[in-house]
């Protein structure tokens, strides 16, 4: 059986739009009427992490830079600013992602820098 809007309007004292989902129907305004509103739900941003890169005496500077291009496409310039910050001060930010996003990035440093027997740290810590 097909309502046509006067039909669902009465049993339910609504009217439904095609798009807008349901609306207050006209001209009932009795005891049994009702409001509904449909909102958008929000999405929450996700939450962000710094990745880090922590000074040590023995990786060399080189090897830095060389990680700071391969893993977070940085150009040779900001690698290397980034590198003597590290080196300066015992630790510089790679760069700001999603949870996941910077679990992998620790996750291939740590690898990578293991694979080459350097004892380079690499840690995340939410933004």
């Amino acid at each position: 059986m097909k309502l046509d809007e006067r039909t669902v309007g009465q049993t339910t004292g609504m009217t439904e739009r095609r798009r807008g989902g349901l609306r207050p129907s006209q001209g009932n305004d009795g005891p049994g009427s009702a409001l509904l509103t449909k909102t958008k739900p929000r999405t929450k941003r996700p939450n962000m992490y710094r990745v880090l890169l922590l000074n040590d005496d023995y990786t060399p500077m080189e090897f830095v830079v060389h990680v700071l291009e391969r893993f977070f496409n940085k150009p040779r310039e900001d690698a290397t600013r980034i590198m003597l910050h590290v080196h300066q001060n015992g630790v510089g930010e790679c760069g700001v992602f999603t949870y996941e996003v910077a679990e992998t990035k620790v996750t291939q440093v740590m690898d990578f820098a293991r694979q080459h027997q350097h004892p380079l740290q690499c840690v995340m810590e939410k933004k």
